[in-house]
């Protein structure tokens, strides 16, 4: 798709499994369970989704997924799946980190700014090198202070390196 000078597509880094009930709140599980059916843990599977927009000048992510700094128990609590990569993902459409210049950032819980960062020589960098990180300040004060309730969402290490 095109939208005025930029090109417009749509990868997908990866999949993984969050409570279908905490996803659905309200909703009723005999209704999304059709659709979505939750594994022995009660866990839906969710894709990583990211909009791209290239111009001349510009190439634009929106979001960064999951990205791949898992260690084998997080891998199991939510059900990563392994088969997907950001650098794949950007192969397909004939990119590579390197070549993105923005990054948007709608929100930094852990599945949609993890692939932010990666790790190189056991340091956090960031993982689209060229890139400036655009993210709401609130959203940010938020995430470095989170509450109790939503600490496990946000995951300090995929987004200070940026900030820095």
């Amino acid at each position: 798709m095109k939208i005025g000078k930029y090109k417009l597509s749509i990868i997908e880094s990866g999949f993984l499994g969050l409570d279908g009930g905490a996803m659905f709140g309200i909703i009723p599980k005999p209704l999304w369970e059709k659709t979505n059916p939750a594994d022995d843990s009660n866990r839906i599977k969710l894709s990583t989704r990211h909009l791209i927009l290239e111009s001349d000048n510009k190439k634009i992510i929106i979001d960064t997924g999951m990205g791949e700094k898992w260690d084998e128990k997080m891998k199991s609590i939510y059900a990563v799946d392994e088969q997907y990569s950001m650098n794949t993902a950007l192969t397909r459409i004939g990119l590579k980190a390197e070549d993105i210049t923005d990054v948007i950032l709608t929100h930094l819980h852990f599945d949609h700014t993890g692939g932010s960062t990666i790790l190189v020589d056991e340091k956090l960098q960031p993982a689209f090198p060229n890139a400036k990180f655009y993210v709401q300040k609130e959203n940010y004060d938020w995430g470095i202070r989170p509450s109790d309730r939503d600490k496990g969402s946000y995951q300090v290490e995929n987004f200070s390196p940026l900030f820095d």
